[in-house]
């Protein structure tokens, strides 16, 4: 029956070696390249928004989430109340604050929406 298998098949196959440090470079270059892309710049936003929302004081000009300008009227640690018309108030959310505004480009987009 030997003649049927050959004798290189019926050795014993070597002995596989383990995976060293050279095998767990790729896996971390992947962690860290995501990492620098994608964790980073985000907690970085984050750490921005939560900045613009404790420096909020009455009278910011802001702009909402959903595009909505407004100046700060009162304040409080949940809602922000702002006046988007003469004696027009609305109440969003404190986290709804997208952007401040440079001062007086509230009074200015009033100026012309009332012409």
């Amino acid at each position: 029956m030997s003649f049927f298998i050959s004798d290189a098949m019926a050795q014993a196959a070597p002995a596989a070696s383990q995976p060293g440090f050279e095998g767990m470079l790729f896996p971390l270059g992947i962690l860290v390249f995501f990492y620098f892309l994608f964790i980073r710049p985000q907690s970085k936003r984050n750490k921005e928004q939560k900045q613009m929302l404790a420096a909020l004081n009455k009278g910011s000009e802001v702009v909402t989430t959903g595009g909505i300008l407004g100046k700060v009227a009162e304040l409080d640690d949940n809602f922000v109340k702002l006046e988007v018309a003469d004696n027009y108030f609305i109440q969003v959310q404190r986290h709804a604050i997208a952007n401040m505004m440079p001062k007086g480009t509230y009074k200015t987009l009033n100026k012309k929406s009332s012409v």
